[in-house]
């Protein structure tokens, strides 16, 4: 049957009709409307402006607050987080909205707000390329937790590896001076390596550089501006994703599939990670009778296994990195951690229950969290309309909170909440907080990082060597520059001054 030249003009007529209106919503339509029911309800803010909303000033005010070093005794919040101070300072509001672009409005949240959201059953979503530190909870995220002490071994020696090699650079002068970055961040994927593949330690390893490309690639997406569908284009940078997680679940599979012939040949391992998400989904099949959906596919446990990677190795390199910096400074807390570690170790190896009854080292290491927190903010989307306290958040919405102005709230933590004093957690975090959310270095509620417990115990034992074997100081060319790429790292590295003990 021939087709009409009328009814080929209505079909193309219809589609670019269907089409347009389809990119009106997206840039138009659907922003207006969420700005409309955000000020219904008292946010202030900047007005939506169409495409780039906010990211042409943010980059810029960015680009000039990192052109430049700051004191020690400065606020970094200015420059970590200065789009998000410079409108809560404009508008001071608790309640502030801004548009990054036109895909999604950010919303901050009152901490008061913020805790009934943390702590719901409400439907979020992450960002397409925002798949960075997804948290949750779950049988297996549970056992993982569980099995920190397990993998104690695979952090001592990778500890001890940097130790020994900060021991040969120092030599017979008995000093140094390094860049303990870099140093820090081999130390962590090396932990994560071990701890999480065991066995399979050198093609961990190769997981950990492809991953650590693509949180470098995924730096300049989230520097961009965002366009729905423009992922799936084969850009040069889109397929080098591509390859990259073709790889790493090539990897993971193999590794898994090993895994699993092992374990049904009677040789499995279950001091690692790996093992421990198998053994935990193995359980938890039996125990349902084989049900369907009971337990993880191998989609699954490589999901979970790239999560804990980027969260794992990330949080624990900055948190030690900041330790040593603050330590540096403030060497009365330097001295008081390395008499604790003494007192409970000596020289001798760090164990499981010494390091969980270190109290001096757990309230610096807090400390450092609240004033430099990995994520300097929590970012959530809500799939569908929910009701918050007296808000409603519509669907579409990206629930923000700048987790690093929290920490330093002076309202919430006192008239000292900018300066470095260890002393406010000596009675836990509980009553630091006076019972409020105003400590989410690892989110909370059902939305805490899953890699929390491993990477305290991980910081503690690496800081424990440390101070077993080292004093140190900060270098005169040490530049205090936070600056946030995916997680808050020194912008020019940390310059220490290492002594031998």
């Amino acid at each position: 049957m021939e087709v009409s030249v009328a009814a080929i003009f209505i079909l193309v007529a219809v589609t670019m009709v269907t089409v347009g209106w389809r990119i009106l919503n997206w840039v138009w339509v659907r922003p207006k409307y969420l700005e409309r029911r955000l000020r219904e309800q008292g946010f202030a803010g900047n007005p939506y402006r169409i495409f780039f909303g906010d990211l042409k000033e943010s980059s810029m005010m960015s680009k000039q607050a990192n052109s430049k070093p700051i004191n020690f005794s400065d606020d970094i919040s200015p420059r970590v987080v200065l789009i998000f101070h410079h409108t809560l300072e404009k508008y001071e509001e608790g309640r502030v909205e801004s548009f990054p672009s036109s895909d999604f409005v950010y919303v901050d949240l009152h901490p008061t707000t913020y805790a009934e959201w943390s702590s719901s059953p409400c439907p979020y979503v992450i960002h397409p390329y925002y798949p960075f530190y997804e948290v949750g909870g779950g049988g297996a995220n549970l056992q993982v937790g569980e099995g920190v002490a397990e993998m104690l071994h695979a952090f001592y020696q990778s500890c001890n590896d940097t130790i020994s090699q900060w021991e040969r650079l120092i030599g017979e002068e008995g000093s140094c001076e390094l860049d303990v970055w870099p140093y820090i961040e081999n130390l962590t994927g090396d932990v994560i390596s071990r701890s999480a593949f065991g066995s399979s330690y050198t093609e961990g390893k190769r997981i950990f550089q492809l991953q650590k490309e693509h949180a470098q690639l995924l730096i300049k997406v989230i520097q961009s501006v965002y366009i729905p569908g423009w992922r799936f284009l084969p850009t040069k940078r889109n397929k080098r994703m591509k390859e990259i997680d073709r790889e790493v679940r090539a990897l993971l599979k193999g590794i898994i599939n090993k895994r699993e012939r092992e374990r049904k040949a009677g040789n499995a391992v279950n001091d690692d990670l790996l093992g421990i998400l198998m053994e935990s989904n193995s359980r938890e099949l039996r125990e349902s009778g084989n049900e369907k959906n009971a337990a993880m596919s191998i989609t699954d446990v490589i999901e979970e296994c790239k999560q804990f990677y980027l969260a794992g190795q990330e949080t624990t390199t900055v948190l030690l990195v900041w330790t040593m910096v603050l330590l540096s400074k403030y060497p009365n807390w330097q001295v008081r951690a390395r008499e604790e570690v003494l007192q409970v170790f000596g020289k001798n190896k760090p164990d499981f229950d010494g390091l969980n009854h270190l109290k001096v080292v757990t309230m610096i290491l807090h400390e450092v969290l609240r004033l430099y927190p990995p994520l300097t903010l929590m970012n959530r989307g809500v799939e569908k309309e929910t009701k918050l306290g007296n808000l409603i958040i519509p669907a579409g919405v990206m629930i923000c909170l700048p987790t690093i102005l929290v920490h330093r709230d002076c309202e919430l933590w006192g008239d000292n909440a900018k300066e470095f004093n260890p002393e406010r957690f000596s009675e836990g975090v509980l009553k630091a907080t006076k019972g409020q959310l105003s400590f989410f270095p690892f989110g909370g509620g059902p939305r805490l990082c899953v890699g929390q417990n491993f990477a305290m115990m991980e910081a503690k034992m690496a800081l424990s060597l440390i101070l077993q074997h080292f004093s140190f100081e900060l270098s005169s060319s040490y530049t205090h520059a936070p600056f946030t790429i995916l997680t808050l790292q020194p912008q020019f590295g940390a310059h220490i001054i290492l002594h031998k003990l």
